[in-house]
């Protein structure tokens, strides 16, 4: 299913929760590349990895959503992205695991993820993707309340 507009817009309704609750280049990033993608290979699965590698090339994730990588680096997030889809590595969950150890530090600050200054590298990558899929959890069950609270008052 398309995932842009006519004129080129992402449709909200069509992008998943972490991209809605970011910047309108990483929406736009993800539609178009999935919509090229789906134009050419014709397999939905195919374009949605497609659109999150286009994504993750250009921005990391952060909590709940995606912002634009450090300096406006581009490139493979991790060994997963740079490698493919055979490389049987594991991904970081959009966490830029090729970023500066300065850069991960101000990360976990922003998450509020304990003990950081004394993490190695590799450790300080894996409790921002933690934080990340917490927060991402969070921000899903928030949202799925607010629509149970929206439906039972309409049935009311």
């Amino acid at each position: 299913m398309p995932k842009t507009t006519k004129s080129g817009t992402a449709k909200k309704s069509e992008i998943p929760s972490t991209l809605k609750r970011s910047d309108q280049k990483a929406q736009r990033t993800f539609a178009k590349a999935h919509d090229s993608a789906l134009d050419s290979y014709g397999d939905e699965e195919r374009a949605n990895r497609t659109a999150w590698s286009a994504v993750k090339h250009t921005h990391e994730k952060v909590g709940d959503h995606w912002e634009p990588k450090e300096g406006g680096k581009k490139g493979p997030s991790d060994a997963q992205a740079a490698g493919g889809r055979g490389t049987g590595k594991k991904t970081k969950g959009g966490v830029d695991a090729n970023a500066t150890k300065e850069h991960l530090l101000k990360l976990a600050k922003k998450l509020d993820i304990r003990g950081r200054s004394d993490m190695k590298k590799k450790e300080l990558v894996d409790a921002i993707q933690k934080a990340n899929t917490k927060e991402t959890a969070a921000a899903r069950k928030k949202k799925s309340s607010k629509s149970s609270a929206k439906s039972s008052a309409k049935k009311k």
